[in-house]
């Protein structure tokens, strides 16, 4: 029998999660070297090694991925347990785990968690920012209970994605680019174009990826970034062209934005799992995010 604690699994948890050493302690609030202690202390009872350590990186062993699965579900049960006896004296608590995008301030986040931390002080959030091929991966294993994603693409079938936003994407240009003289083009005559675009991952990647893709058509791409402001620094010292969400087409007024037939979509979503499945404090949160991002949403959730 060990004597295995919750803040152990949480430690390893975060680990696996970060694969840092350094991150993982900051993420729990712990120096290193008592990370490193916790996580030897727990194989140590477990018998088994979690994780492979080097100098360049850390990985889980098929023990450690194992173990993972079965440490967040603890997790979970552990929140949900305090949930339970929380709610009963009408307060809220736990960990509440948010991912978002790297995307323009295509809605107002930092004003939806401040509602939810106001009517909700003892829920203890977490946020998270990646690529939203990653979010969504992360809410169907459920190291996130919710997150804002950008995706055209059909979810895992244990996640669901309640759209927020969807609205075609203007293709931005130079002033002095040939297409300046234009307001409008068809997607077959951009195939001569050097393109500038984010990386894989992003959303508005894949959205265009596959809209050329399904008009079996090919684009040069020159420039792969993972950031906007330098995505329309390029695009003014003419590098290429390349397709933006509306938000950052209304702030960059310098450049020329032309009307592609037809369109990449901008989709903005929030990801989740099964309303049932979800802890307290994710259901609260989605609620609000119903109420106060997308009203038409609540037809959906049930």
């Amino acid at each position: 029998m060990t004597s295995m604690e919750l803040r152990q699994l949480e430690h390893f948890v975060a680990l696996a999660e970060e694969l840092h050493f350094t991150r993982a302690a900051g993420r729990v609030h712990i120096v290193q070297s008592a990370l490193s202690t916790s996580i030897r202390t727990l194989e140590r009872e477990l018998g088994a090694t979690l994780v492979t350590r080097s100098a360049k990186q850390v990985r889980l062993t098929d023990a450690g991925q194992a173990f993972l699965t079965e440490a967040r579900r603890t997790l979970a049960a552990a929140d949900a347990a305090r949930n339970a006896v929380a709610l009963v004296g009408g307060v809220l608590t736990g960990t509440l785990s948010v991912g978002y995008m790297p995307a323009p301030n295509s809605f107002d986040l930092p004003g939806l968690l401040n509602r939810f931390h106001r009517a909700h002080p003892g829920v203890n959030l977490r946020l998270r920012n990646v690529p939203s091929t990653e979010l969504i991966e992360q809410v169907r294993r459920h190291a996130l209970d919710l997150a804002f994603v950008s995706s055209p693409v059909p979810p895992p079938r244990a996640v669901q994605i309640d759209t927020l936003i969807r609205s075609p994407m203007p293709l931005a240009c130079p002033v002095g680019h040939r297409l300046a003289a234009k307001t409008r083009i068809e997607l077959g005559d951009l195939t001569p174009e050097i393109f500038i675009d984010f990386v894989s991952g992003w959303g508005t990647r894949v959205a265009t990826d596959q809209l050329f893709s399904q008009a079996g058509l090919h684009r040069s791409i020159a420039f792969e970034v993972n950031d906007i402001p330098l995505c329309i620094k390029l695009v003014e010292q003419g590098l290429g062209i390349a397709f933006v969400p509306p938000e950052v087409a209304e702030a960059n007024p310098q450049l020329h934005y032309l009307t592609v037939d037809p369109a990449p979509v901008w989709h903005i979503g929030v990801a989740h799992q099964q309303r049932q499945q979800m802890s307290a404090a994710g259901r609260t949160m989605l609620d609000l995010i119903e109420t106060s991002l997308s009203p038409d949403l609540r037809s959906r959730n049930g």
